[in-house]
């Protein structure tokens, strides 16, 4: 017969056996899974890939809407609300095509950037844009997605979905749009800036077209084409269009 003592060890040694087995059992079976694929077992399960997840898709609000469009009259992309806007690159060049950033250094008397587009994004930003919402080509919807990932990037989306242009809104997004200033009312980047009281102006007429509250203005006669379209008095026209350039990109 064994001893009171000898069983009571015995008992202690089983129940710490069985708990250890229990322990090893989930990294068993993890192994057991990553032999998939590499000579395992054929049993084992096959582990498929998941798919890959929708883009994200911002709602397009009068608010969020006259922001964008205060963002374009702030970059020198507005052109009158026309989508030529979009293909706009830094210095008013036009982009052959809207089927991706053209990501192209272009040059000026004393700046040189790759910006493009309504909102003018530099190649690094738009790459983070893409990933993010996981949207592909460079179309007027896509941008503006783009832009309303930027503006809740920094914080500011509770801010415009206000319906008032702030100077603190203002200041949320100087780091993103140089144009914007900040609340001394300077760039964030050292670059030529809008003043905030012309941004507001903007904002709250382009709110209450919007909104319906204004009529929208009738649309000007069409003038008839400049040529020869090389010449310099067509191409002063055409940079008058558009309005004017801030020596700005989206950081």
């Amino acid at each position: 017969m064994t001893p009171p003592r000898i069983r009571f060890r015995s008992g202690l040694a089983l129940s710490l056996g069985v708990a250890a087995l229990a322990w090893q059992a989930p990294s068993a079976q993890a192994q057991a899974l990553e032999l998939v694929g590499s000579g395992g077992h054929p049993h084992t399960a096959m582990a498929l890939p998941l798919p890959p997840p929708p883009p994200r898709i911002f709602a397009i609000t009068p608010e969020r809407r006259a922001l964008l469009n205060t963002i374009r009259y702030a970059e020198g992309t507005w052109a009158g609300g026309d989508d030529i806007g979009y293909r706009i690159m830094f210095g008013g060049g036009l982009m052959p095509s809207l089927e991706r950033h053209p990501d192209r250094v272009v040059r000026t008397a004393r700046y040189a950037s790759a910006a493009a587009g309504a909102y003018q994004f530099m190649p690094f930003t738009w790459n983070l844009v893409t990933r993010s919402l996981g949207i592909a080509e460079f179309g007027p919807q896509v941008q503006d997605q783009g832009a309303i990932f930027l503006i809740q990037r920094r914080g500011a989306l509770a801010l415009a979905d206000q319906g008032s242009f702030t100077r603190q809104l203002a200041a949320k997004l100087a780091p993103e749009w140089a144009s914007f200033p900040t609340l001394a009312g300077h760039s964030y980047y050292g670059q030529p800036v809008k003043r905030f009281h012309d941004l507001k102006r903007f904002y709250d007429d382009n709110l209450a077209r919007l909104r319906g509250q204004l009529p929208v203005a009738a649309a000007e006669p069409a003038k008839p084409a400049c040529t020869p379209a090389t010449s310099l008095r067509c191409q002063l026209e055409n940079l008058e269009r558009l309005g004017p350039k801030s020596r700005t990109s989206s950081l």
